[in-house]
């Protein structure tokens, strides 16, 4: 068999099936052990050449498919080199002379296996050569590629821990008193049998330490001894953990990035960010490595990543779930939530958690006129200056979609001076990030990413009187919100944008997330439930992406919120 790595090393066929002259299937497997070679040493410009031009070239994986060579070198440039690997098995299916199919079986060195499906075309110098520089042997290029490589035990940008399931369910309850026919004891049913649960590494997990994204403080992190009441209650009705998944450094980003850990996938558009600090539960959730993702969202740290991609999320009423064994980044803005691929699961996991003991910080609202999804659903309202700073495709997908006679008569309103409001709020947030979380960053110098460590540099500097002034500014902004909506249901995007590319600069991730936070900062405000439905795409290199349609709700209305956010995308489907 062949060793590759030398674009020079001889090729055992294994199979053929079609007819192709010699020197053509001999330049053929030119072309294929050079690009075998040019993978080995990660030549970019090589790679380039044997994928054919154009917006019709396609490459897939197990995590996406990739459309256009545009994007196709974008993610090359970004995926690094790949492990040394040895093609084992070579088959070649002629579809016709200048058409044929390879699929080959390769070995890493590490161990395991991978397969590769490749269409090789064979194209005219001009029309390969023009594109891309120097042709490749014989002008043959792949138009299209499906890669699966040796399967990983464990992707790191997504979890930080994993099992199978990593802790189980807890015991089913028995009902007291009731007796089956049989005279056995009758268990309670737990509406959330079945599903897993991906835990943000901000929750005690008993057994485990906390991490917050950052390997040095995980080091020094105490073991949990006792599950976090979130955790807790999803396990009580059925759900099993089926492992710690990887956030933002301290929670304090809405992109999901980590330096420590790399940068999960976005399953929704290759190539792209996934949305933060939820990063991890959202991955794993859109992949379907996981049911329920237990996430937080202080500022958007929920919405952000279901709007990138593609799923259903919910920030809850503030208080409304116990933040006990929560690793926190703003107590007064901090909420527990959960990622789904569905309103359902998404509706099983709050109803299995709501909190409304006494003194929890949960304030139902009552509804006039009846039940809550039926007064919610007949009034919406929208304001203009929520939405100036978002992109121009989400302004455009956003009032395309508001105007649907699902929406009935949609309102505006003015909610103030919204610079004003997440400008506070940035304040407050930034000094209780820094009491929470600065004794230890100024004990470990050098630790942090610089954009995080930028934000907590500026939190630092936050004194008390503006603190204090910033404080005020968001009562009176919470009370003008509350007169402002009565009770109403605020629609708008859940992000300013679609997901950025993994390749946008710096400058423009920061001016995505300036402008999403301004939006977000007013459930957070108000202490108001929201919730991310996946209801709009926007154009996007090689199809579309996901944006999230984003309901705020009075407080206390979370049930009512999903159902009502349910009942409209069941009325757009339809």
């Amino acid at each position: 068999m062949a060793r590759h790595g030398r674009a020079d090393a001889p090729l055992d066929v294994i199979s053929i099936d079609g007819s192709l002259d010699p020197s053509s299937l001999d330049e053929l497997l030119a072309a294929f052990s050079g690009y075998e070679s040019a993978l080995m040493t990660n030549d970019l410009e090589a790679l380039d050449r044997y994928f054919a031009p154009g917006p019709t070239t396609l490459r897939g994986d197990p995590s996406a498919l990739l459309v256009g060579h545009d994007r196709i070198s974008a993610f090359r440039g970004l995926r690094g080199g790949l492990p040394r690997r040895t093609i084992t098995e070579l088959h070649v299916r002629v579809v016709s002379p200048t058409a044929v199919l390879l699929v080959s079986v390769s070995v890493p060195v590490k161990g395991g296996s991978g397969l590769q499906t490749q269409l090789w075309q064979r194209m005219s110098r001009a029309a390969s050569g023009s594109a891309l520089g120097e042709s490749t042997a014989g002008d043959w290029v792949i138009t299209a590629a499906h890669v699966h490589g040796a399967a990983p035990a464990l992707n790191g940008t997504i979890w930080r821990v994993v099992g199978n399931p990593l802790v189980p369910a807890l015991p089913a309850v028995v009902a007291e008193g009731v007796l089956d026919p049989d005279g056995l004891p009758v268990t309670v049913p737990q509406p959330l049998t079945g599903m897993t649960v991906a835990v943000k590494d901000l929750y005690d997990v008993a057994g485990f330490a906390v991490g917050a994204g950052i390997p040095e403080f995980l080091a020094e992190a105490p073991v949990a001894t006792v599950d976090a009441p979130a955790v807790a209650a999803l396990r009580a009705a059925g759900a099993a953990v089926q492992g710690i998944a990887q956030t933002d450094e301290f929670a304090y980003s809405i992109a999901g990035r980590n330096v420590h850990y790399g940068t999960p996938p976005n399953a929704a558009v290759p190539g792209a960010i996934p949305g933060g600090s939820s990063s991890g539960p959202a991955s794993a959730v859109a992949l379907g490595q996981a049911t329920i993702g237990l996430a937080t969202d202080t500022a958007g740290s929920i919405r952000v990543p279901a709007s990138y991609q593609g799923l259903w999320g919910i920030r809850t009423t503030h208080g409304a779930v116990s933040a006990s064994g929560l690793w926190p980044l703003a107590p007064s803005f901090d909420t527990v939530g959960w990622l789904t691929r569905s309103a359902p699961a998404l509706r099983a996991a709050t109803a299995a958690s709501l909190d409304r003991a006494p003194g929890a910080g949960f304030e139902p609202m009552p509804s006039p006129g009846g039940s809550a999804a039926a007064s919610l659903a007949a009034r919406f309202v929208v304001s203009a200056d929520l939405t100036a700073s978002c992109a121009p495709d989400v302004r455009a997908a956003f009032a395309a979609l508001v105007a649907d006679p699902v929406f009935a008569e949609v309102e505006q309103v003015e909610l103030g001076s919204l610079d004003e409001v997440f400008a506070a709020f940035r304040t407050v947030q930034g000094a209780e990030a820094w009491r929470q979380d600065g004794a230890w960053i100024e004990a470990h110098p050098g630790v942090l990413a610089m954009d995080v460590a930028e934000r907590f540099d500026i939190a630092s500097e936050v004194t008390a009187q503006q603190e204090s002034a910033a404080r005020d500014v968001l009562a009176a902004a919470r009370a003008r919100f509350d007169e402002v909506l009565a009770g109403r249901i605020l629609l708008l995007p859940s992000a300013s944008s679609a997901a950025p590319a993994l390749t946008a600069s710096g400058e423009d991730i920061a001016v995505a997330r300036s402008s999403t936070l301004r939006m977000t900062a007013v459930a957070g405000t108000g202490g108001y439930p929201a919730i991310s439905a996946p209801l709009m795409t926007v154009p996007a290199p090689g199809g579309t992406a996901p944006v999230g349609l984003c309901f705020v709700g009075p407080r206390g209305t979370d049930l009512d919120l999903i159902d009502v956010a349910a009942a409209v995308a069941e009325a757009l489907r339809s």
